[in-house]
């Protein structure tokens, strides 16, 4: 979509990046999990990604809270889809990487939500 703006100034997306108490521990379980290196780390801060592509940050939040999903007490914020060949083998993987697979499952005949090590509620799906 075009504004038909032209002296307006390029903006692309960078990276999205979730709290959490550890950022190393969340690092190491993308960075497996999607094969992405580090591309920089400090003790309260690690991005992941390639050269050239959008990146996955991990901020580490002194009274971070997990979520508690499904239960609303402590909400989601927000959460990953992530696309996969099979549901079962990648669940299976993600789930030998530290994930964790609740019982609430929506829709488990279109995706499965898996817990991050931090509690963050993520899909995976054949769907995309």
């Amino acid at each position: 979509m075009s504004t038909g703006d032209t002296s307006a100034p390029a903006i692309r997306y960078a990276a999205v990046t979730f709290d959490c108490p550890d950022p190393a521990e969340l690092a190491r379980f993308y960075g497996d999990a999607l094969g992405l290196p580090v591309a920089y780390s400090s003790d309260d801060f690690v991005l992941l990604g390639k050269e050239g592509s959008a990146g996955l940050g991990f901020s580490r939040l002194a009274d971070y809270r997990r979520p508690t999903w499904p239960d609303p007490s402590q909400e989601k914020q927000a959460h990953m889809e992530l696309g996969v060949d099979d549901l079962v083998a990648a669940r299976d993987r993600l789930l030998a990487l530290g994930a964790v697979e609740p019982s609430a499952q929506p829709q488990p005949d279109r995706w499965l939500v898996l817990l991050d090590p931090a509690g963050h509620p993520f899909c995976i799906t054949t769907l995309v």
